[in-house]
């Protein structure tokens, strides 16, 4: 896979109270992200090449994908692929990367969600309402040890146009 022509679609940057070792343990571990991402669960193998897995409540795969860019605890690219039949078909592939970096006494945690094609933003709606709640727990566990109590379906908008590429949803 060329990454080089991925180009970010959606950016958030946070700063949490916490060091980066805690911050990619909470990216990468299943414990960590069952609370502060609705109970899904990050399975990594964390190398170039290794498997990227966020598993359901229910245990079923979710988003698979692979590890591309692996550099502990400052960086993190994995191709995020929800399986959903034909998205990755119609959409291609999804990169989000994460980078970790310290800013002061904090860590200054961005994220990048990208892509090699344009999308649309009916279909970027579900990325800008999720990755703002899950980082935002994150944050919270981190720092309080508590997540945040967010609930919330994906955007209609984001359905629909799914729908009208033919491209089935849950």
């Amino acid at each position: 896979m060329n990454i080089d022509k991925f180009k970010p679609a959606i950016v958030y940057t946070i700063y949490i109270a916490a060091t980066p070792e805690k911050v990619w343990q909470a990216l990468t571990s299943a414990e960590f992200s069952r609370q502060y991402f609705s109970g899904f669960a990050i399975e990594a193998d964390l190398k170039i090449g290794g498997a990227f897995i966020a598993r359901a409540p229910d245990g079923s795969v979710h988003i698979s994908g692979e590890v591309i860019e692996c550099d502990p605890p400052r960086k993190l690219t994995v191709t995020w692929n929800v399986n959903w039949p034909a998205l990755v078909e119609k959409l291609g592939p999804t990169l989000v990367t994460y980078e970790i970096e310290l800013s002061g006494e904090v860590v200054k945690l961005t994220m990048l969600q990208s892509h090699d094609r344009a999308i649309s933003d009916d279909i970027l709606s579900g990325g800008r309402q999720g990755w703002p709640a899950i980082l935002s727990s994150l944050k919270s566990v981190l720092e309080t040890g508590q997540p945040l109590a967010i609930k919330m379906a994906p955007p209609q908008r984001m359905l629909d146009a799914l729908k009208a590429m033919g491209i089935g949803t849950p």
